[in-house]
This record gives C-alpha cells, structure tokens and sequence, in this order.
C-alpha cells in the first residue's frame, strides 16, 4: 500500500497537491518533452513549420508520419508528443474552422482557433475519468493581423511567440532562435536558421531529405509543402 500523501495527487486529475501542483499535467508535459522536436517562426512575409523524421528508423516509411498538419487553407499546426491524441486535437480543430467558414463565411482568425484548441486541452484537465492530452502544438497561420505564431501547453495555457520548438529539442533550439531570429528576414533566410536548428538537435541521419518542411506567406495565404529540392536549394544558400 503506498502512502497516501504520494499518490492521491498523483494519480488523480481533478486533485491539487499541498503546493499547488497537477501532477497529471506535468506528466502530459513529460512526454511531449520525450517527443520529437519540431519548430516554428514568423519571418518577414509569413510563417514556417518543420520537423525531422530521421528518428523513426529504418524500417518506417517516412511518408507515413505525420507530424504536421493543415487545418484549413490559411493555418497549420506541428505537435509533438503523443501523435494519436495530436489527430485528435486536429480533427477538433478542423471541425471549428469550417464551423467559422459556415456560420461567417470567413476564415477563422488563427487567434480565435488556437483558443478553441486550447479550450480542449483545458477541459481535460478538470474532470474524473481523462487525463489531459500528451502533446504540445505550433499553431502557424495568417490572418488580417499578419503572420501569427502561437505555442500551446497539455493544460491548455497558449502564448503568442515569433519563434519556438517543442519535444526535445526546445531549449537548444531556442537558444539559437534568442541569437539569431529575426521577425524582419526574408524566407530564405528564415528556412536556412530553421535547418540549422534542427542540424543542431538531429543526429548524423538528419538531411534535407529527412525534414518536413510547411510554410505559408502573405501573398497567397496558402499552408503547403515545401519541396526537397527547393527546401535544399534555400538553405544551402540562404539570404539576408
């Protein structure tokens, strides 16, 4: 039998301990901690999400990871942590945004989105019978305030960001984006400090060709794919 000032915190979601603590939670955080990293930042004229997929190992087709998805033509969204409690957050997210398209005929504002979300995450932190979500996401879109980056936590707290990473790569990660991110650079730029990044937290298997790569810029407002050759081609080069 374990003593009970040891487990009836920390088995319980709906319990605080002594010094105001949701053990629950913070094991949600461990695990998107143990996740793979995956980043985001705004640049000049738009936003770019990416992860790497080296991780997965020989014997995994690649192409069948997801860690990034589009929820709507203008916002997109990399998690890690848990990829099935992930699809489930997307498929919610999805839903609310063709909700907003239906009822406004507008697209949602990437703001408003990444509350609901976070309403979610929330929600599944106060009641017997769930545990919260095991997975942090990088909300990434463009809305008529600009180009609009926001980080989101399993207890549903979110904030605003121009650059950030989640799973376990987020403090070296961000050590290099406080040195060297600026809201102001061109995409080549942007794409050229986001691969030095991720070469930074990767091992010897991270390439070009193992990154997944979305980006979406002002001009057609459009979440997609950058390409193997073009993603290379960029941030071999960079600019300025």
């Amino acid at each position: 039998m374990y003593p009970a000032s040891s487990t009836a915190y920390d088995r319980a979601i709906t319990v605080f301990s002594p010094d105001g603590r949701l053990f629950q939670v913070e094991y949600a955080r461990e695990a998107v901690k143990r996740g793979t990293t995956a980043l985001g930042l705004v640049y000049k004229d738009g936003g770019i999400l990416a992860t790497d997929k080296s991780t997965a190992g020989k014997l995994v087709k690649a192409e069948s990871i997801e860690k990034i998805f589009k929820i709507d033509d203008h916002i997109g969204a990399a998690t890690s942590g848990l990829v099935a409690d992930a699809r489930r957050i997307i498929h919610h997210a999805r839903v609310e945004a063709q909700r907003e398209r239906v009822a406004y005929n507008s697209p949602v504002n990437v703001e408003t989105l990444t509350k609901e979300i976070c309403d979610l995450k929330q929600m599944y932190t106060q009641y017997g019978g769930t545990r919260p979500f095991g997975t942090a996401l990088l909300v990434v879109g463009i809305d008529d305030n600009g180009a609009r980056l926001f980080e989101t936590d399993p207890s549903g707290a979110f904030f605003e960001v121009y650059a950030s990473a989640i799973g376990s790569g987020k403090k070296e990660v961000e050590a290099i984006f406080e040195k060297e991110h600026d809201a102001d650079a061109d995409f080549a730029s942007a794409v050229k400090l986001m691969y030095k990044a991720l070469k930074a937290v990767g091992d010897k298997n991270t390439s070009y060709e193992t990154i997944s790569v979305y980006f979406i810029d002002r001009k057609d407002k459009q979440f997609k794919k950058l390409s193997t050759e073009e993603f290379k081609k960029l941030a071999s080069k960079g600019g300025k």
